[in-house]
């Protein structure tokens, strides 16, 4: 079991590399160039330089998390193609530095969408909740200009170039169906799957959070099916899902430890996760242990334990707990806490298969 965490950066993170490794069985920091505009080019020098002070660590840097979507190949605009050219020559420069893996997703303009950064739950500590009604209420600007006020760093998925032209997108996106967005996202995989496979790097996608449309915009990302789908785009072993218990178990009727046991050879990267959905539909995160949640954690890594998983594994979204102050899931104590949790389960399930052999 191959375990990451999530960094953002020295100047962009208030966890530090050094926080990091004391965390047990940690081997590598999934990371990114958060500064690059989405759909330019990461160039070389600058790949370099964080490459090169992650492994001064100790640790590897063979994941990266995301390496973003520009809305024109979603949308499938005339200027499409060069954004995936683009996106070609960063796969190439990624590969050049040790890249094994590049996360990416295909949600139109949200990433990710919450209706509050700290929602409280019964223990004093706070964590990212969705709930329905305020969705179907919101008014989206208001709702953007709250997400990008709630840290004073930044928030993967809503940066904030893309979050100012919310009602321009929505104009784009008005006649976009979810047939349509297949068939954007098969044109871009065809196009650097080849790319990617000849550099030995697997594009992972993730799929939807939450698993199904929002503010009416298409999702094709949401269940088993539609991972089937994108697997009959290209048989290229480039073409990858990144596995997130906590996005695909927001929905109960994704059976997540049947899912896994079926994917888990075309998931090199696992996100895990628990959370806690509401009769209505709401769900708050909570802690990893697996009955804080509705999702069973104990079973996907019994299913990955039994099939030997060597690919790589991150806690996800953490609670905000003792006082820490962090960009919001992304603290160091409750992401610490998840990967103990993980390590446990891990040995527990392996000492269990070396008592039966």
């Amino acid at each position: 079991m191959n375990i990451t965490f999530r960094w953002y950066g020295k100047d962009n993170d208030t966890v530090s590399l050094q926080d990091i490794k004391q965390i047990p069985n940690v081997k590598g920091i999934v990371w990114a160039l958060h500064k690059v505009p989405v759909g330019d080019v990461w160039e070389d020098k600058e790949i370099a330089k964080e490459v090169n002070y992650i492994k001064s660590f100790g640790f590897h840097a063979e994941v990266v998390e995301s390496v973003n979507i520009h809305e024109s190949i979603k949308i499938g605009n005339k200027d499409r193609d060069n954004y995936i050219d683009n996106y070609k020559q960063t796969i190439k420069n990624l590969a050049d530095h040790g890249v094994k893996v590049i996360a990416y997703n295909f949600m139109p303009i949200f990433d990710w969408v919450r209706t509050s950064m700290r929602e409280p739950l019964p223990d004093g500590s706070t964590a990212l909740f969705f709930e329905n009604k305020k969705i179907e209420d919101t008014n989206l600007k208001a709702m953007a200009d709250g997400v990008l006020n709630s840290s004073e760093l930044t928030l993967p998925g809503w940066e904030p170039e893309k979050l100012s032209r919310i009602e321009e997108l929505l104009e784009e996106y008005k006649d976009i169906t979810e047939d349509d967005l297949w068939n954007n996202l098969t044109y871009f995989l065809n196009e650097v799957l080849p790319v990617a496979e000849s550099n030995g790097v697997k594009l992972a996608i993730h799929p939807d959070d939450p698993p199904w449309s929002v503010f009416d915009l298409p999702r094709i990302m949401k269940n088993e099916a539609d991972i089937a789908r994108l697997f009959s785009i290209s048989n290229s072993p480039s073409n990858s899902l990144t596995f997130c218990s906590g996005a695909l178990g927001a929905n109960p009727n994704n059976d997540t430890v049947d899912i896994i046991k079926n994917v888990a050879e075309k998931s090199p990267f696992l996100h895990l996760r628990n959370v806690k959905i509401s009769d209505n539909g709401d769900f708050i995160e909570t802690s990893h242990l697996t009955s804080d949640g509705s999702i069973d954690l104990k079973g996907i890594v019994k299913q990955l334990s039994d099939k030997g998983y060597d690919g790589y594994i991150r806690p996800d979204h953490g609670r905000h707990i003792w006082n820490e102050k962090s960009r919001p899931g992304y603290g160091l104590y409750d992401r610490a806490l998840g990967i103990m949790y993980l390590n446990g389960l891990w040995d527990a399930y392996n000492s269990e298969d070396k008592e039966e052999k």
